[in-house]
């Protein structure tokens, strides 16, 4: 074999080195991870209740509970980019959520729940829509602090968004929620892919 031949073999050999690296460099990054809680004050709960309505978790999502604090739901991070100090990008969320009005037997379920630093809201997507609507604002104190590449928001306040209290009210058939109600609180702890 010429010196050459050598040569652009060897050139062959160092890239499919490097481009087999890469892939096993992208397929062993770590994904984004953290959690977000809508913490459902005991307040919210009992009206909502006496208003025959309910808000359940779905999986992957969990449900938590505290007599001091009220009702929690915990939606795992699946992804995302940006940073929340910069209200550029945001995260996906696992999990989803179901609304049921008791009184008049109507239901309504969403999933693809995100949160968007941009709007800086909740937002998921009704089943058997595509189209997402916006359920929540975190509102009142609004802490972002990061500890390296992990950032955190804690809002001591979650009121309902104008568009999930019309959304919700039209498809539970209630004239319960109301734009900029008080559900609870909010916290998120979010880790970008590595």
């Amino acid at each position: 074999m010429s010196r050459h031949a050598v040569r652009i073999a060897a050139a062959v050999a160092g890239l499919a080195l490097a481009a087999t690296a890469a892939s096993a460099t992208s397929a062993s990054a770590a994904p984004a991870t953290g959690s977000a809680v809508i913490h459902e004050s005991n307040d919210f709960f009992q009206k909502a209740a006496q208003a025959g309505i309910v808000a359940v978790p779905l999986p992957t999502a969990t449900a938590g509970y505290d007599p001091a604090s009220g009702l929690s739901a915990s939606f795992p991070v699946t992804g995302g980019e940006g940073r929340m100090n910069n209200f550029f990008g945001g995260v996906d969320l696992g999990g989803g959520l179901l609304f049921v009005d008791a009184r008049t037997g109507s239901a309504v379920s969403f999933h693809q729940l995100g949160f968007a630093f941009d709007t800086w809201a909740v937002t998921a997507v009704p089943d058997g829509s595509t189209t997402p609507v916006a359920l929540f604002d975190p509102a009142g104190n609004n802490s972002i602090t990061s500890s390296g590449s992990t950032q955190n928001l804690t809002a001591d306040a979650l009121v309902l968004d104008a568009e999930g209290a019309q959304y919700l009210d039209g498809r539970l058939h209630t004239t319960f929620f109301t734009a900029g109600q008080t559900v609870g609180s909010f916290t998120l702890s979010y880790t970008p892919a590595a």
